[in-house]
This record gives C-alpha cells, sequence and structure tokens, in this order.
C-alpha cells in the first residue's frame, strides 16, 4: 500500500469482529513498533500482546470503563498494551557519552519515555492500516492500571499509556460521524510559518 493511502485510511476503529488476524501480520505489526525513535537510543519500552482468547478475557475484565464505553472493541483477536519506562532513560543518560553533556546528571525538559511509547504505538496503527486491518487507541483508567499490573505481572517501573485493539472492522461499522470532517483543522491553521501566527508561505 501506498505510504500517503496508509495515512489516508487510518482511524481509530472501534466496533471489531472475531475474524482472525494470520498470525505473521500479528508479529510485523508488533516488530514496526521497534523501529520508533527513541531519546539516546534508550528504548524505554515494552509491549504486552494479548492473542490467546483467555488472555484477552482477562484484559478486558480489568478495564471496566472500555467495556462499559466501548463493548464493540472486545472481539478484536489482538490487543496491544504499550508501555513506557522513565528508568531506562535516566540510565541512558547517565553513562559517560551523555553525562558529559550535563554533569548535574539527567534532567529531561519533557517526558520522552510517554513520546516515545506514543510514537510506537503510532507505528504499530499504521503498521495496521499497510496489512488491510484495523485498530484502536484507547485509554486504560488511572484505577484500572494497577488492576492490569496485577493481572499480568506488569513490573512497576512500566507504565502503561494505553492499549491498541487490532483485527478487522465489524461489516456494520458505523460510519465516521461527519463532523470530524468539519472540525478537523488544516494546515492553514496549525502550520506557523517562520514565527507565530504566520500560517501562508510568503509570495
Amino acid at each position: 500500500m501506498e505510504y500517503r493511502d496508509v495515512i489516508r485510511r487510518r482511524r481509530m476503529v472501534r466496533h471489531f469482529s472475531d475474524r482472525p488476524v494470520p498470525a505473521d501480520a500479528v508479529e510485523r505489526i508488533l516488530a514496526s513498533a521497534l523501529r520508533a525513535p527513541s531519546g539516546g537510543f534508550a528504548q524505554g519500552w515494552a509491549f504486552l500482546a494479548l492473542t490467546g482468547a483467555a488472555d484477552r478475557a482477562r484484559f478486558w475484565a480489568c478495564v471496566p470503563n472500555a467495556t462499559e464505553h466501548a463493548p464493540e472493541l472486545q472481539p478484536a483477536p489482538l490487543v496491544v498494551v504499550p508501555m513506557a519506562r522513565e528508568k531506562s532513560y535516566v540510565e541512558r543518560y547517565s553513562m559517560p557519552d551523555k553525562i558529559e553533556d550535563d554533569p548535574d546528571g539527567p534532567r529531561f525538559s519533557v517526558p520522552y519515555w510517554y513520546i516515545d511509547a506514543g510514537m510506537a504505538s503510532l507505528l504499530m496503527l499504521l503498521s495496521t492500516v499497510d496489512e488491510h486491518l484495523d485498530a484502536g487507541f484507547f485509554t486504560i483508567g488511572v484505577a484500572e492500571i494497577p488492576v492490569v499490573r496485577d493481572a499480568f505481572g506488569i513490573p512497576e517501573d512500566y507504565d502503561p499509556i494505553g492499549a491498541i485493539a487490532i483485527g478487522h472492522r465489524a461489516e456494520n461499522l458505523p460510519p465516521q460521524v461527519g463532523r470530524i470532517a468539519e472540525r478537523r483543522l488544516g494546515v492553514d491553521v496549525l502550520v506557523h510559518r517562520g514565527a507565530w501566527g504566520r500560517h501562508h508561505v510568503d509570495p
């Protein structure tokens, strides 16, 4: 699939069928996440991949907010929980080749571990489209995160940033809300050229 078509077709799908996903497609989607950039190549991420029916059922039992508000997510045959680990970045930026840049120790202007885990998640979303599949990213509630940790033995220093349901969209998938197209902000609003508030290329 052409890259521009992947970008154009990507949408958050909330209604899935239980149609199986080929195992090789699952592996390609998961492997694509590892190609994301990360600060200092710290790779402070991990991914919980749930393909077994029992594992997915255990996960859905941990996230009642998702099952209540988007029950049509549950038939998806693959659920991935991306996680971010701050400690990986502290360790990486404490190494000799990095600490010389800041002798006072690692300091981060923003939490890059979450940014990088988000970029890895986006690569999975795009790879899913390239596999002619669909995906939807959804949140895990604050109170639900400890439950997910306990259910799957996730270490305390790994923070789930949400979850991704992956599979085939349901045949009766509702059309995308028309207002989304109306609400989508364009380049002429969101891109500032040369200075804030300058939205057009100088002649």
